[in-house]
């Protein structure tokens, strides 16, 4: 079996005043989104839903993955997507649905109907490592059920918000019925597991075709530099605790 790259995103705007929540690192502009989806089209890569990638063997498979649930993933990733037959998981925190720039119910409906995974970010996006056990149940349950409610199908996968969280938090997702479990740590899945979190690729705004290329085949200094700093910024989150990370990354920002 080989390896499975599993792309993030989070939203695509053209600029700032774009619609949805624009963020400096990870908005992607839409046309390179289109260049992207186009290479992976031209290299004879699928693009299916993480259900199927993980029970099958193509090892020209590659997941498109969405965090938050910002408007311009049914605005902008579907059309683009469908246009090239290929589909994406959306994993959505169901508190901010309907909030100014983000998807509503009826958006997420018709992501489902167009063939779209969906799956959890949370409820609220707290980072789930600091919540204890109690309210940790809360923000996974909660989610899961509403989003179940939306859709009307069964919602068994989960990302963590903000890429924080380890066993605790897998055995808890688990034990709440989420089979297949999403991390942020950079690499390209060598084996599929389903005792540990899936890793994934970000995708930034600055990322050049040629370094999305060598991410996606996991090869060359594109993917060393993402390890690398993945490593460096432990530390200070270590330090800082999550809350005072997000806050220096906010100021820096």
């Amino acid at each position: 079996m080989g390896t499975l790259p599993i792309l993030m995103y989070h939203g695509l705007h053209r600029e700032e005043s774009s619609r949805g929540r624009f963020d400096p690192v990870y908005s992607v502009h839409p046309e390179m989104f289109a260049r992207q989806l186009d290479w992976l089209v031209q290299q004879g890569h699928r693009a299916p839903l993480l259900e199927d990638a993980l029970s099958g063997s193509n090892t020209r498979d590659v997941i498109i993955t969405f965090d938050d649930g910002d408007v311009s993933n049914v605005e902008i990733a579907m059309p683009l997507l469908l246009e090239r037959g290929l589909r994406a998981e959306f994993f959505v925190t169901t508190d901010f649905i309907g909030q100014c720039g983000m998807l509503a119910p009826d958006d997420i409906r018709r992501l489902a109907a167009n063939g779209m995974g969906i799956g959890s970010h949370g409820r609220t996006h707290s980072f789930l490592s600091d919540l204890d056990l109690a309210d940790l149940t809360a923000e996974l349950d909660d989610s899961r059920c509403r989003l179940q409610q939306i859709c009307g199908r069964p919602i068994d996968s989960l990302a963590l918000p903000g890429g924080r969280g380890g066993e605790r938090e897998l055995l808890a997702a688990q034990q709440l019925g989420y089979r297949h479990l999403l991390g942020s740590v950079p690499g390209p899945n060598k084996r599929r597991r389903a005792d540990t979190w899936l890793q994934r690729l970000p995708v930034t705004r600055n990322l050049s075709l040629d370094d999305f290329a060598a991410l996606v085949h996991w090869r060359g200094l594109p993917a060393r530099w993402m390890q690398a700093r993945h490593a460096a910024l432990a530390l200070p989150k270590r330090v800082l605790g999550n809350d005072g990370y997000q806050r220096l990354r906010e100021r820096l920002l």
